[in-house]
C-alpha cells in the first residue's frame, strides 16, 4: 500500500459509536431519558446485517435490554468462547458493565433499555429491605412479561419525556428496580419486607404530603423530596400513603389537577389549552388523556354536558 494511502486511512476517524458501543449512524431510533435514578434508552434498527457492538468493562453498574419486537439473534463472545441467542418480543438480556462486552447482532432490533447504576442499586435495597443485592444475574433471550409490559410504557416516555410527571417517572423506576432486583438479584427475595401492621400516615404527614403534592402545579416536586420531608423512605411513603388515601400519589395529583381542570372549564371563554397549562399538563392532549381516564369524557365533551 503506498504511503500516502496508508496514512489517509490511517487518519480517517473511527466510526461514531454511543454510549452502549452501537454505531450510532446504523440507527433508525436512538433515544434517551434520564429519569428517576435511571437512565433509559430505545434503540432501534431494520439493518439486517448492523455488526458488532462493543464496551470496555467500567463502572456503570448494570444494563436490562428488552426487546419491543422478535426476529433478533446476537452472538457474545466471552473470550475464547461464544453463545448465541435468540430474541422474541419481551425477551431481555442482562449484562455487567464491569465486563468487557462483545456481540455479533444480526437481524433488526428494537430494544427498551435500563440502565441501572450500583447508586440506584443500593437505593432499592435499602426500601425494599430482606437481603441485600450487590450484583444481578447475567440473563439473555429469557421472557419477561413484566418487563415486557413496563417497556411499553417507558417507550412513551422516552419518546416524549415532558408528557409525564417526575412522580410517574419515579413510580415507574421503583416498579422496574423492585422487579429486576427481586427477580435478578443474587440473595434477592421478591416482594417487600413486612414490617407488620397497616403502613398508614399521620393526619399531619398526610397534609404535608398533599400539599407538596399540589405545590407540583407550579414546582416539580420528586416522590424522594416528599418522602424526606415526611422522614420516610419512598418506598414506605408510597405504600403509606395509599394505604391512607386510597391511591397512589400520582394517581391522587391526576385527580386533584382534573378537579381543578373542571373549575377553569366552568369559565366562559377560557380554552381547554390555557386550562390545561394552568392545571399543570404538559398540554393539550396530555390533559385530554389524563381528563378522559378519570371522568370517562373529553374535556370538551364534558364542558358541552356541565357548562350552560
Amino acid at each position: 500500500m503506498p504511503a500516502q494511502q496508508r496514512q489517509f486511512l490511517e487518519a480517517q476517524p473511527a466510526p461514531s459509536t454511543d454510549a452502549l458501543g452501537c454505531s450510532a449512524s446504523k440507527l433508525a431510533l436512538n433515544q434517551e431519558f434520564h429519569g428517576g435514578g435511571l437512565t433509559f434508552y430505545r434503540k432501534s434498527t431494520d439493518n439486517e446485517r448492523f455488526g458488532n457492538v462493543a464496551t470496555p468493562a467500567s463502572d456503570r453498574g448494570f444494563l436490562v435490554g428488552v426487546a419491543m419486537r422478535g426476529g433478533h439473534r446476537r452472538r457474545i463472545l466471552h473470550g475464547n468462547h461464544a453463545s448465541t441467542h435468540d430474541f422474541d418480543q419481551g425477551s431481555i438480556y442482562i449484562r455487567d458493565f464491569t465486563d468487557d462486552y462483545r456481540a455479533d447482532l444480526q437481524g433488526g432490533f428494537d430494544f427498551m433499555l435500563i440502565e441501572l447504576s450500583r447508586d440506584f442499586i443500593e437505593r432499592v435495597n435499602d426500601e425494599k429491605g430482606g437481603p441485600r443485592v450487590s450484583s444481578l444475574l447475567p440473563r439473555a433471550g429469557e421472557g419477561d412479561a413484566v418487563l415486557a409490559h413496563l417497556s411499553q410504557v417507558l417507550a412513551g416516555v422516552v419518546a416524549d419525556p415532558a408528557a409525564s410527571s417526575s412522580l410517574f417517572v419515579d413510580h415507574l423506576s421503583l416498579a422496574i428496580g423492585t422487579h429486576v432486583l427481586g427477580q435478578y438479584g443474587a440473595g434477592a427475595t421478591s416482594g417487600w419486607a413486612d414490617t407488620g401492621g397497616a403502613r398508614v400516615l399521620s393526619r399531619k404527614l398526610e397534609a404535608r404530603a398533599k400539599d407538596m403534592l399540589l405545590a407540583t402545579l407550579r414546582e416539580n416536586a420528586s416522590i424522594a423530596d416528599i418522602a424526606e420531608a415526611c422522614n420516610l423512605s419512598r418506598s414506605y411513603f408510597i405504600k403509606a400513603f395509599r394505604q391512607t388515601v386510597g391511591t397512589t400519589p400520582h394517581r391522587w395529583l391526576l385527580e386533584q389537577r382534573v378537579q381543578k381542570a373542571q373549575e377553569l372549564l366552568r369559565v366562559p371563554g377560557r380554552s381547554i389549552t390555557d386550562v390545561a397549562l394552568l392545571c399543570g399538563f404538559a398540554d393539550q392532549a396530555h390533559m385530554t388523556r389524563v381528563f378522559t381516564s378519570v371522568v370517562g369524557v373529553s374535556p370538551g365533551a364534558w364542558r358541552r354536558e356541565n357548562v350552560g
